[in-house]
């Protein structure tokens, strides 16, 4: 037998099943991707009728389901939604993916300008550079939702923008029937107009606390405080990295919306926030100095008992007066 009647090694059959195998293999998975993203946007159809159906109006513009082959997720030309009481945002497009082996955590991202309207009030035009959420699914309530973005820009439809923000950020955790609420910004300024004149450096804030019994309270879907109680760990506002107000501790409000707490209060360098606060407020400025050289005195960084009684705020044996009642 001449060596090209030699029979051909077994390994060329084996390669020949392990193509099939992977064609066949592909091919179902690619029918069974397009079977879920034809379900998909029947079920954002579906949802978006019933929302008309209970009174509001929401729209996916030409929606469609894209990712393929690792992701999926759906697409919006435009996207805009009214509850029908005179408040509704329109805004561009949105997209949202989830990876098809953790179809549990989805990600979102919306497009620039938004028109918000809300009843009573002009309408508003937001704009950013980046806008994305993001949430993690489970039973029988996210485990996560989160949302950031940079280069906020906010004012009225026909204006340029009046508020400025580089970076923000918040998050929302269940936390047993309590709800955890933490949110940072950076670089926030405000057009003069909004404030009287007053000038005000750029702003960074931070927020970490825990809404006691949230979870019912955001169901209400109520914005009154009223009745609530909360542990705050961290509610800071900073103007630079050296300078700025902080409190910590536990706060409640009562059905009259007066406010109980025992907090800690955190003041970094006194002196240079006396500045930045007499310019904001100069009506107030010769309070405003006596009250931070009294704090200065006890050094850079100075922490201090700060109670609210009954909206009756005190520090020590000095009473700094009432505070209104919260909504």
């Amino acid at each position: 037998m001449t060596s090209s009647e030699t029979p051909k090694p077994k390994y060329f059959g084996r390669m020949i099943g392990l193509a099939i195998f992977v064609v066949v293999l592909f091919g179902g998975y690619s029918l069974g991707w397009f079977y879920f993203a034809g379900k998909l946007v029947e079920q954002v159809n579906v949802a978006l009728a019933d929302a008309k159906a209970n009174g509001t109006t929401a729209d996916c513009v030409n929606p469609s389901a894209r990712g393929f082959p690792f992701r999926i997720g759906v697409f919006c030309d435009s996207v805009d939604f009214s509850d029908g009481k005179g408040t509704s945002i329109e805004a561009g497009a949105f997209r949202t993916a989830a990876q098809v082996y953790n179809p549990s955590h989805i990600v979102g991202e919306v497009d620039g300008p938004a028109i918000v309207t809300l009843v009573g009030a002009q309408p508003l035009k937001l704009n950013w550079e980046a806008l994305r959420a993001s949430v993690r699914l489970a039973s029988p309530l996210p485990e996560r939702v989160s949302v950031e973005g940079r280069d906020l820009s906010a004012g009225t439809a026909s204006s340029a923008a009046l508020v400025n923000a580089k970076t923000f950020q918040g998050h929302l955790r269940p936390n047993g029937r309590d709800l955890d609420v933490a949110g940072s910004f950076g670089d926030l300024t405000a057009d003069a107009s909004l404030l009287e004149g007053r000038l005000l450096p750029p702003l960074s804030g931070e927020a970490d606390l825990t809404l006691a019994d949230g979870i019912a309270w955001l169901a209400s879907q109520t914005d009154s405080l009223r009745g609530q109680s909360a542990t705050i760990r961290t509610l800071t506002l900073s103007t630079d990295a050296s300078t700025g107000i902080g409190v910590s501790g536990t706060a409640s409000a009562d059905q009259n919306g007066l406010v109980d707490a025992d907090l800690t209060l955190t003041v970094r360098n006194a002196q240079g926030l006396a500045q930045v606060a007499a310019e904001a407020l100069p009506e107030a400025s010769d309070q405003i100095n006596k009250a931070m050289l009294g704090i200065a005195m006890l050094g850079q960084n100075t922490t201090l008992p700060l109670k609210i009684s009954k909206g009756k705020a005190s520090m020590g044996f000095i009473k700094l007066g009432k505070i209104p009642p919260v909504r």
